[in-house]
């Protein structure tokens, strides 16, 4: 079969990939190169990782294979220890999970924790009805307080009362109350989990990934698809006719592309789907050992700290590290060196990015009326995977994975 890939990111480099063997496979992307939101830009001899910090791990299985037949593992990517730590505000730092940690905070907030957490046993059996309520439930009210109130507010710029429990299923661990005693016990640390661990590419990061991935296939860059037309024998995609069509972008997108098929029952839905952007800034920061730093500390904006610059000793041209700092939705140059100046590690700013759409945000009803679309348009020969297709916070893996089972559908 001709079949037409929309988009070569993560997803559509992969289902490429996945099916070039046996058809005739071509990928159109607007930009000039692969990557989608795992782009990176080398800035002034660093490697800045344009949305995020990208890396691989995964537990299934047929995932591992397949990206492993792709590189020479041991040449070409080096294994880390995840070393993830949460700065809670002043010299107060602690390891991450928080919840497994309560040993190393100060003694009244831990009585206050070992009392919340003699609550949630005598009342388990009740059912959390949203994000908030979920988080109260499961850690109790004083480590709600500390961090997952204030960081996941920065992430989500909302009430988390207003954020569903639909998009939770498999994206979090769940401990119990005995598993937090059992693990503060135990001294159990984030490299005893099963992500605990990751691979990254000794050269160009995310980068490296997506162009091992686009070799040897036929990539149209530089073409925007403004429409996708449903024709008697198949599909009409920029001037080609194709068989199949895989569409890898932004779903909110493709009501408006499709022409030839009446889809008038989804566009309203499609239309009030919700996410946030990210603006990601690039700086220079104190050297350090860790890979991610959270940041509930509500005296600034942002929520996070990517130290891709310690994932690699190519990611870094000076004698200082390099690092992303995130902040949600779009904020200026001012604010951001605003932002900067009270941040820890004395970050430097080199250069940001901000991207419109990175978190899809999850509401009820919303995987039903995803599902729904993708069988309409699958009897009509078209398939659509990817994070802001699916509308899922995919990670690499996630993303790979869902692009192969697409693959194997067709």
């Amino acid at each position: 079969m001709r079949i037409a890939i929309i988009g070569a990111g993560i997803s559509g480099l992969t289902a490429a990939r996945c099916l070039q063997n046996r058809h005739d496979v071509v990928v159109f992307e607007r930009e000039l190169r692969p990557g989608g939101l795992v782009r990176c830009e080398r800035i002034d001899g660093s490697l800045f990782h344009i949305c995020g910090g990208h890396v691989f791990n995964t537990r299934k299985q047929e995932v591992l294979d397949w990206f492993w037949a792709n590189f020479d593992r041991d040449q070409e990517f080096a294994l880390s220890e995840r070393n993830s730590q949460i700065f809670l505000g002043g010299d107060l730092r602690l390891p991450y999970p928080i919840e497994n940690f309560v040993y190393l905070l100060p003694k009244a907030a831990q009585q206050s924790i070992i009392a919340d957490w003699l609550e949630i046993v005598k009342s388990e059996s009740a059912q959390p009805t949203d994000f908030a309520s979920f988080l109260l439930q499961r850690f109790g009210p004083t480590l709600y307080n500390l961090y997952f109130q204030p960081y996941n507010q920065k992430v989500w710029h909302r009430p988390l009362t207003d954020v569903p429990l639909d998009w939770l299923e498999g994206k979090l661990p769940m401990p119990t109350v005995n598993e937090m005693i059992f693990n503060n016990f135990n001294r159990v640390a984030e490299k005893q989990f099963v992500h605990s661990t990751f691979w990254y590419a000794k050269n160009n990061g995310s980068q490296f990934i997506v162009d091992r991935f686009a070799e040897g296939l036929q990539i149209r860059y530089n073409t925007e698809i403004e429409q996708i037309l449903r024709t008697d024998n198949g599909w009409n995609v920029a001037g080609g006719e194709f068989d199949k069509v895989i569409f890898c972008g932004n779903i909110k997108a493709l009501p408006a592309m499709l022409r030839g098929l009446d889809i008038d029952d989804f566009a309203q839905p499609i239309e009030a789907l919700q996410s946030h952007g990210t603006t990601a800034v690039f700086c220079e920061i104190d050297q350090n050992p860790y890979s991610w730093i959270y940041l509930p500390d509500t005296d600034y904006c942002a929520h996070r700290i990517i130290c891709t610059g310690n994932f690699a000793p190519t990611n870094n041209a000076s004698p200082r590290t390099t690092a992303t700092i995130e902040f949600t939705d779009e904020i200026s140059t001012d604010e951001i060196l605003n932002e900067l100046a009270k941040i820890p590690l004395n970050p430097r700013y080199i250069t940001h990015r901000y991207h419109q759409f990175t978190y899809p945000i999850q509401q009820k009803g919303t995987r039903e009326m995803i599902k729904s679309f993708k069988n309409c348009l699958a009897a009509q020969g078209l398939y659509f995977t990817g994070r802001f297709a699916d509308w899922e916070y995919y990670n690499v893996d996630a993303a790979i994975g869902a692009a192969m089972e697409t693959s194997k559908t067709i």
